[in-house]
C-alpha cells in the first residue's frame, strides 16, 4: 500500500496516465492546462481515499488503485468541495458547474446495495501501460472481495478499458452520458 510520502508523486503518475482520457479533457479543455490540474485533482483524491480506503501501487509507483470500502465510498460535502477546489483555475471557471453537475451526477447513480468495494481510480504510467501493473494493482482487493463474499463497483471512462475490466470479472450495468461530454461505463463485479 501507498505511503502517505508517495502521495504527491502519485498524483503527478495520475496526471500523466489520465491526460488523455475522456472524462479529464471534457473537465479541462485546455491541454496546456490539465496536467497541472489533474495533479492537484489526484493529489487530492489520493489524500481523500488514503484516509478511509487502500491505495495499492506496483511497480515503483508505475500503477496505482484506489479502493474505498465497503459503505465508505461516499464523498462527503467537503471532499467535494476540496475536489472542486482542486480543479480552480481561471480560464476554467465556467466550467466549474458544469463539471461539478457531471461528477455529482456520476455518484448519483453509484449503487447503494448491495455492500461492495468501490474502485475510484485506476492509472498506469503511460510508458508501462500493457505490462500487467494495473491488473497486479487490482488483485490484492479482487482477491479479498471473492474471499469476503462481497462485490466490487467501478466507472470506466474509457470503451476501449472494458475488455481489460471484463477480464477481471466485471460487467458493464449501465452508461451515463456527462452533461455536454463522455459517456462513462459503470461496471460490477461478482465475487468469483
Amino acid at each position: 500500500m501507498a505511503r502517505s510520502d508517495e502521495l504527491p508523486v502519485l498524483g503527478e503518475m495520475l496526471a500523466r496516465a489520465f491526460f488523455d482520457d475522456p472524462v479529464s479533457v471534457w473537465s479541462c479543455p485546455p491541454s496546456g492546462l490539465r496536467e497541472a490540474v489533474l495533479r492537484r485533482f489526484f493529489t487530492v483524491r489520493l489524500r481523500q481515499v488514503a484516509a478511509k480506503g487502500e491505495v495499492w501501487v506496483v511497480g515503483e509507483r508505475a500503477s496505482a488503485a484506489l479502493w474505498l470500502p465497503p459503505d465508505r465510498w461516499r464523498t462527503t460535502v467537503g471532499e467535494d468541495l476540496a475536489l472542486a477546489a482542486s480543479q480552480l483555475h481561471p480560464r476554467l471557471l465556467w466550467r466549474l458547474p458544469l463539471v461539478a453537475w457531471g461528477l455529482l451526477g456520476v455518484e448519483r447513480v453509484h449503487p447503494h446495495a448491495p455492500a461492495h468495494w468501490y474502485l475510484a481510480v485506476l492509472g498506469t504510467e503511460p510508458e508501462t501501460q500493457g505490462r500487467g501493473f494495473g491488473s497486479a494493482a487490482l488483485a490484492p482487493v479482487l482477491e479479498r472481495c471473492d474471499r469476503d463474499g462481497i462485490g466490487a463497483y467501478l466507472e470506466s471512462s474509457k470503451e476501449r478499458n472494458i475488455p481489460f475490466y471484463a477480464r477481471h470479472g466485471f460487467r458493464v450495468v449501465d452508461t451515463l452520458k456527462l452533461p455536454r461530454g463522455p459517456v462513462i461505463y459503470p461496471m460490477w463485479r461478482d465475487p468469483g
